[in-house]
């Protein structure tokens, strides 16, 4: 399970022209699923992000309340190594991704986080002004 974490001052995420979901101050979270990732680890990975301290003066979701944009993002596992066309062959297949991105979001949750999220699947439009800029990739 691979994430791109971005701390920002405010977060929108679109799908055909509506606004699907939206933050204030927090974190968006593009998440990527591989094919032998599990509960446990999208589990893992919602508590790493949830104390993360990134947010401004070193606090966390945890510490703030701040919500969380998650939107799946198969493109992480793309490879590009060879060649000018990358290959998608790490990336999970949609009925495999879904319910893992489902169980990261609720793991979230969960945890009391106020969640916002794409529309697994579709195109979207994502917005974001990123503050700092700070931004993280996660791997599990």
């Amino acid at each position: 399970m691979r994430a791109v974490v971005q701390r920002v001052s405010r977060a929108e995420v679109r799908v055909e022209g509506a606004t699907t979901g939206e933050i204030g101050v927090g974190l968006v979270v593009l998440l990527g699923v591989t094919h032998d990732d599990t509960v446990e680890q999208a589990e893992r990975l919602a508590a790493k992000i949830h104390t993360l301290r990134i947010l401004r003066e070193e606090q966390s979701v945890a510490d703030t309340g701040a919500g969380v944009l998650v939107v799946s993002q198969f493109t992480l596992y793309g490879d590009a190594r060879k060649g000018r066309r990358p290959t998608w062959n790490a990336a999970a297949p949609g009925p495999v991704a879904e319910p893992l991105y489902d169980a990261f979001c609720a793991a979230l949750r969960a945890l009391g986080v106020e969640v916002a999220e794409g529309v697994f699947g579709a195109d979207m439009e994502i917005s974001l002004t990123n503050d700092g800029p700070t931004t993280l990739v996660l791997d599990l």
